[in-house]
């Protein structure tokens, strides 16, 4: 066996087998004793003195058995095991003060590692793919302020074509199908993908075969057109038959084959989509239709693009070759010549970027918010690390006779400090666990809060499921937690004159500076993060309502919008919008129903259309449009300045009309009445005349004025099956009209999905979900670190206080009287919170800079946010500070004198 391995196995043993050592070690020294005392008496010693002479050379058996522990014990985890016990034994003789350090610590560890649980599944958690690290995701750079990840399909052929840089380049875009089930068309998430997207990914399905090159050609492959569906979907749609393969799917009216399920791992490329179905990116004219993305070319950049590199080459070396490549693609795919200028101009070229993590349009969307939120938690764990250490210098400044009594029975300093780190330990382990459950709940609810409502992102999700690198990130707070808050404390404990303390116990005078001043600093600190805390939170709360009654140009309240998905069914042109116009009349005559209308951008969804219209011989102004149906302004309670709304009757026939807000009016016609004026659209070749004027209202984003902006009519609508959404307003409540419009849909318009229903409130809230949850949790966490503060502050002082119970017990017997003696503590205590603060609100004041980015019209020096924190935070230290103060006006002198 190798030299040592037998001992250490001993020692293992002995772990669980503590018992049977014990009696296996006792019955050995027995035996000893026994074969002493026989070689005595053969000798012929007198029994007497046979049992005098065994206890001579043998001593005390109970030091024998502490000798041979040492031996084949661990003595430092038997030590830390004791001193586990005994720390449990003393927490639960504190209850209070164990609560209260046990949820501090929870709330700070649960909120940083729910927000880290988010950063890890958006930030850096890989794909569940081989060899992620190989993975790479293009983009272009036209030295814009943005990066660029939307591809169109030419630029992405060109790449997929040059197999001298990359081993596999792939192409993907999330999109919804309509697929026909056993009741009608239903939506289901899905993705289209080009020919080299599974093999890239190197996952290989679990049944069947995967998409190749071959079947992402237009028509699809001489079998036909075919998909691959994943595991969930194999499981709820066909009852895992094992015959799946092969079988038939309708999807946007044209059948597919499936030919493979993939397992339940894949995700693909995006970490925030969980596509049910995935077809062959040249499907798209089908899936899409009546849309044709591939056919626009370069007027289409609707795809993200991932490579996975040649062996062996780096990343520094791919983008070099793609720096040469670039200039050519772009020769070869692009016709506009003016383009191709520009491009030229602007330094076009593709780069590469690591993409183990995949892509996701999410991650660039929250990034910010995330890291600020992180912050914001580390802050929180910092608080109630100080507010810990403080309760815990107090409590052993409480301890110091028992201490000290220890070191001077032999114990050495780094012994006590061991028993005493390891109480601190057991809090933070405590706390931890706490924090950790409750993390795995709270990350659910703010991925959901942070993806609810967004029509942009609606069929994404956040996995934000515990794994080795959470773990590993709580492990690390609970261990930079105990030094935080055990060391300082047990330092302090251990040190100073023995005679003293044992003397004075916790009255013993303290003739270091340092330690006179570590409890204030503490303190001081705990209070000047607080302040921080608080500012942050009520500038971005202030925000966020500034933001709301920023108003938007029209009344949301009441407004329901209900999405009809038109596109494939067989109505077109005239006959789609008679049967519109039907159903509008249908909803008006539901109960509660005010007024109905149709609209085909939601306004603040994030969708948008722009167009490039002027006055006649004027220069082209960009304006957002819409497309709406008659009576849309008086449901949307949009004010009508001039003109009229538009009417059934304006078809493409009666020529073309178009609506202005003000500020489109005021640009395309300065100092004149836009009324009747044309506007012309000269890549068209179109003019419209205008037939109204009305107020502007906010179109793609909550945080920006209201823009210029024009509407047509949706009679006038190029597009043969548009997708409107219904604007209802209603009386009462929503749960009526749903179901209703499901009746309707279903008599009305059998072959489309049911239709999607969301109120205005809703869309408001989700085109802010961001601040709102940074608000929301900047809120929480100032309102938790204020009952943390107060809370500390009250122990601190209160300790601080009974350690001087002696003093306070003379000052009043030689004559003070208790208001003095109120005034003195209430002051020395006061100046602490007071020193916190105004350190707070000055760092509070030159960090508030880094949350200008996250404002609504809210300066990051608000004065009526600073003087609102400062208030707060007065409140709660002169409540915290004023108890301690009212319980040493109680004291009795005589009983005070006689303490301890």
């Amino acid at each position: 066996m190798i030299p040592g391995l037998h001992e250490w196995m001993k020692r293992l043993r002995a772990l669980f087998y503590k018992q049977r050592m014990d009696r296996e070690m006792a019955e050995e020294l027995e035996f000893h004793q026994a074969l002493l005392r026989e070689k005595l008496l053969r000798q012929g010693v007198p029994q007497l003195e046979v049992d005098l002479a065994t206890r001579r050379a043998f001593g005390n058996a109970s030091r024998w058995q502490e000798r041979l522990r040492e031996l084949w014990q661990f003595k430092t985890l038997e030590n830390f095991c004791r001193d586990l016990g005994f720390s449990a034994r003393l927490l639960s003789k504190s209850p209070g003060f164990t609560a209260v350090a046990i949820l501090t610590l929870a709330i700070g560890v649960g909120a940083n590692t729910a927000v880290f649980s988010l950063v890890n599944a958006l930030l850096l958690r890989p794909l569940p793919v081989p060899h992620a690290e190989q993975l790479v995701v293009l983009r272009m750079d036209e030295n814009g302020p943005q990066p660029n990840y939307a591809f169109c399909t030419p630029f992405f052929r060109g790449l997929e074509q040059r197999r001298d840089i990359f081993e596999d380049v792939f192409a993907f875009n999330g999109d919804t199908f309509q697929v026909q089930g056993r009741s009608g068309n239903e939506n289901i998430p899905a993705m289209l993908v080009s020919g080299q997207f599974f093999q890239a990914l190197e996952t290989p399905p679990l049944l069947g075969r995967y998409l190749t090159p071959q079947d992402d050609q237009p028509g699809g492959s001489p079998a036909g057109l075919a998909i691959v569906i994943s595991e969930d979907f194999w499981n709820n749609w066909f009852n895992r038959a094992p015959d799946v393969v092969g079988r038939k799917m309708v999807i946007a009216n044209t059948p597919f084959t499936v030919v493979g399920v993939m397992p339940k791992r894949f995700i693909g490329a995006d970490p925030t989509q969980r596509p049910m179905i995935f077809a062959p990116l040249s499907a798209d004219p089908i899936t899409d239709a009546p849309r044709d993305h591939i056919s626009a070319g370069i007027h289409a950049w609707w795809i993200t693009v991932v490579a996975r590199l040649q062996p062996g080459v780096t990343l520094d070396q791919t983008n070099a070759r793609l720096l040469t490549i670039s200039r050519p693609i772009l020769h070869q795919t692009a016709s506009d010549a003016s383009y191709i200028a520009d491009e030229e101009k602007a330094h076009f070229h593709f780069v590469a970027e690591p993409g183990s993590r995949g892509y996701t349009y999410v991650r660039s969307l929250f990034r910010k918010p995330l890291v600020a939120m992180f912050a914001m938690c580390g802050g929180i764990l910092l608080l109630g690390c100080l507010n810990l250490a403080s309760l815990l210098t107090a409590r052993g400044a409480a301890r110091e006779r028992e201490l000290a009594t220890r070191l001077a029975m032999g114990a050495t300093r780094r012994r006590l400090m061991q028993q005493l780190l390891t109480e601190s330990l057991l809090i933070v382990f405590l706390g931890t666990v706490c924090g950790v459950v409750a993390a795995s709940m709270v990350s659910h609810s703010l991925a959901a809060l942070l993806l609810r409502g967004n029509s942009f992102i609606q069929n994404n999700q956040v996995d934000t499921s515990v794994d080795l690198r959470v773990f590993s990130f709580a492990a690390i707070i609970a261990i930079v937690s105990t030094m935080l808050i055990g060391l300082v404390p047990a330092l302090q404990a251990t040190s100073g004159n023995l005679s003293d303390h044992i003397k004075h116990g916790q009255h013993a005078s303290q003739p270091h500076e340092l330690r006179k001043l570590l409890a204030p600093v503490l303190l001081a600190s705990e209070v000047a993060l607080t302040m921080m805390l608080v500012v942050g939170a009520g500038l971005l709360a202030t925000s966020v309502v500034r933001l709301f009654k920023s108003g938007v140009g029209f009344d949301p309240k009441g407004l329901i919008n209900i999405a009809f998905s038109m596109d494939k069914q067989q109505l077109e042109g005239d006959a789609l919008m008679r049967r519109y116009q039907q159903l509008g009349e249908e909803l008006s005559h539901q109960p509660g129903v005010r007024s109905v209308s149709f609209q085909f951008i939601v306004p603040l969804s994030h969708r948008h259309w722009t167009g490039l219209y002027s006055a006649p011989g004027e220069s082209p102004h960009t304006l957002n449009m819409n497309s709406v149906a008659p009576n849309y302004f008086e449901t949307m309670r949009v004010p009508l300045y001039l003109g009229r709304e538009f009417g059934w009757n304006d078809t493409r026939a009666s020529g073309l009309k178009m609506i202005l807000n003000q500020s489109a009016a005021k640009l395309l016609f300065p100092g004149r009445d836009a009324l009747g004026q044309l506007v012309m659209n000269a890549r068209e070749k179109t003019s419209y005349q205008v037939v109204a004027v009305v107020g502007d209202t906010k179109y793609q984003d909550l945080r920006e004025p209201a823009t210029p902006g024009a509407y047509v009519p949706i009679m006038q609508d190029p597009q043969e099956k548009p997708s409107l959404s219904a604007v209802v307003r209603i009386d009462g409540p929503q749960a009526p009209l749903a179901g209703a419009v499901h009746e309707l849909s279903s008599r009305m318009a059998p072959a489309i999905p049911a239709p999607v229903l969301t109120t205005m409130d809703d869309v408001l809230d989700a085109s802010v979900s961001a601040e709102r949850m940074m608000a929301l949790l900047s809120v929480f966490f100032a309102g938790c670190s204020l009952l943390v503060t107060g809370i500390g502050l009250y122990g601190t002082l209160a300790y601080a206080t009974a350690r001087r119970t002696n003093e306070i017990g003379i000052r009043m017997a030689l004559g003070a009287r208790r208001a003095a003696v109120m005034a003195m503590v209430f002051r020395e205590n006061a100046a602490i919170a007071a020193v916190g603060s105004l350190a707070g609100l000055i760092a509070a004041i030159l960090a508030s800079r880094t949350l200008a980015s996250f404002l609504y019209d809210t300066s990051p020096r608000d004065p009526w946010v600073l003087v609102t924190s400062l208030a707060a935070l007065a409140a709660i230290a002169v409540t915290a500070t004023l108890l301690p103060a009212l319980r040493a006006a109680r004291i009795e002198p005589m009983a005070a004198i006689r303490y301890e």
